[in-house]
């Protein structure tokens, strides 16, 4: 069954149980609870789904050790509890990643304080972490990463946490919420909400970005679940709250080749100048590192790195990687988001610095009844959505509308798309040697492993694809692995709309390739074109939206 984004379009009309306002990993984990649980939904996100944050983050699936220090318990309990669902539901995107904690002579805290820790942070997790804390001597560390600066070295701690896909568990999330009945649209955006003669929020107007076209849907509850656009969301209600809910904060990243610095392992950073906790991430044949942590009231939609933003993370790396001599040339992306914090509430939050403000999240419920779920991280979505959706029934019991024979929630259970038959000891190779199969040899070890780390067991009919056309076996960017097939695939089957939508969210050829899939635009534009029935003004549109997108990760540069 195919599934596009102008028949989402078309499928928005009528009344729903709820609307969900906003298609980031929280809204579209929205969207996939209520539709299990049997509900009406209808999902509108502005953008393309994972636009904002949720493809902009650490891409990582943790417990937030850090957070210990600031005693918020609950949230590391929480969190790891989280991530062990994770793994559970969407093995092929959750994956286990060793982290290293290296202590010196003048950190903070000494080994043996850093290792209680350890315990407590195991212990919260009930011990079902994805492998058992370990210490390293400074001898058997050197071994592990030796670009590490020596001087003053003690040991380290070996912990363990996981690296994700963020835009791709977004995506996941909004597929399942289809294939249960959700109509979940991109390029539709919220300019209005409509009211009952109380006041009451029952239903939203919205304009299909792509062609102006515009409508109202009506619901008996609405959701704004739309992370750094919380308080302009809620101002377009005449009875939303006067003060703002969010203290955004950008997070930026760069991203540079995996030879000029070569990890094995995450290595936790302080940054010499304030002590803010950073990281250094293996990534395939990449390496990045981040995050920023800085107070921004800009457009959400243009954030953007700064010179300052990649000197101050590439000072970090001095500090840790002496011996790398890592240079700002050598950076080969840069990727930048906004946190959806709340806003502190003491009466001066200005005196509360950007990286203690706490990432619990929030549930409001507004006089005319608009549920908003603000604050919280990548990895507490699910149960921030199960959150919502329990709030939303209780508002359909509230005014007589509640859909007979609900499910309970069981988001905590069911596997994410990619993740249904995935092989129960997690041998990977075995999807991409069946994928290899499938594909009638027109498929490499290296592309069949990518298919399968990005797809999970929907490798499988991406592999069918190329058995059926030769042509897409073809790579988009020449000497990669990502082929024409995941174009195709992306538009037929996961919503894809745009360029952009291809090359940086259903693929990461925005960050992995080293001109940034610039050398692809103009095939995957008539690609596209061929497939969605453009204009040729509308294919120059879409690619030159994509080299905006390029030129803004490279502004820092200017």
């Amino acid at each position: 069954m195919s599934m596009r984004r102008e028949s989402m379009w078309t499928s928005l009309t009528g009344a729903f149980d709820v609307v969900v306002v906003g298609g980031g990993v929280t809204g579209c984990g929205i969207a996939r609870d209520a539709a299990r649980r049997g509900l009406r939904v209808a999902l509108v996100e502005m953008n393309d789904f994972a636009f904002g944050t949720s493809s902009r983050s650490s891409k990582l699936v943790h417990g937030g050790l850090r957070y210990l220090e600031q005693y918020e318990f609950n949230l590391v309990f929480e969190a790891v509890s989280e991530r062990r669902i994770l793994m559970d539901i969407a093995p092929h995107l959750v994956r286990p990643l060793g982290f290293l904690f290296p202590v010196y002579e003048h950190s903070r805290h000494k080994l043996w304080f850093i290792n209680a820790g350890m315990w407590v942070y195991d212990g919260l997790s009930l011990f079902r972490s994805p492998q058992r804390h370990q210490n390293l001597d400074t001898e058997e560390l050197l071994g592990e990463e030796p670009l590490l600066g020596r001087e003053g070295l003690t040991g380290a701690s070996l912990y363990y946490d996981c690296a994700t896909d963020d835009a791709r568990i977004t995506l996941e999330n909004a597929l399942d919420a289809a294939n249960h009945g959700a109509c979940v649209c991109s390029y539709a955006q919220v300019i209005g909400f409509k009211t009952d003669a109380r006041g009451r929020v029952r239903g939203v107007e919205v304009q299909d970005r792509t062609s102006g076209e515009k409508r109202v849907i009506e619901a008996t509850a609405v959701v704004n679940a739309t992370g750094p656009w919380t308080d302009q969301t809620l101002a377009m209600s005449d009875r939303g709250p006067k003060k703002p809910l969010l203290r955004p904060t950008k997070g930026v990243h760069i991203v540079v080749d995996h030879e000029a610095l070569p990890l094995q392992h995450a290595v936790l950073c302080m940054h010499p100048e304030d002590g803010r906790v950073m990281f250094a991430i293996p990534w395939g044949d990449q390496t990045y590192i981040g995050t920023t942590d800085t107070d921004d009231v800009n457009d959400p939609s243009a954030v953007y790195a700064t010179a300052e933003d990649v000197s101050y993370i590439l000072e970090v790396v001095k500090t840790h990687f002496p011996d790398s001599s890592l240079t700002s040339d050598q950076v080969r992306s840069t990727w930048a988001g906004l946190r959806p914090l709340m806003c502190p509430v003491e009466a001066s939050s200005d005196d509360v610095d950007e990286s203690t403000v706490s990432r619990e999240h929030q549930i409001v419920v507004g006089q005319d009844g608009l549920v908003t779920i603000a604050g919280g991280k990548l990895t507490t979505y699910r149960r921030m959505a199960a959150e919502v959706v329990d709030t939303v029934i209780k508002l359909l019991r509230l005014s007589d509308s509640m859909p007979p024979g609900l499910d309970a929630s069981r988001t905590d259970e069911e596997p994410l798309p990619g993740a249904v038959g995935w092989p129960a000891d997690d041998d990977r190779s075995k999807v991409a040697d069946r994928a290899r199969s499938l594909s009638e040899g027109r498929l490499s070890l290296e592309s069949a492993m990518l298919l399968t780390d990005t797809y999970g067991m929907s490798a499988l009919d991406v592999a069918r694809l190329l058995a059926a056309d030769p042509l897409l076996a073809e790579p988009i960017v020449s000497g990669r692995p990502e082929l024409m097939a995941q174009v195709d695939w992306a538009v037929r089957m996961e919503l894809a709309n745009e360029v952009s939508d291809v090359l940086m969210r259903r693929t990461q050829l925005f960050f992995r390739d080293r001109d940034q899939g610039l050398s692809g635009v103009e095939r995957v534009g008539a690609y596209m074109a061929e497939m969605l029935g453009w204009s040729p003004e509308r294919r120059e549109q879409s690619e030159q939206a994509y080299r905006q997108e390029v030129a803004l990760s490279r502004g820092w540069r200017d």
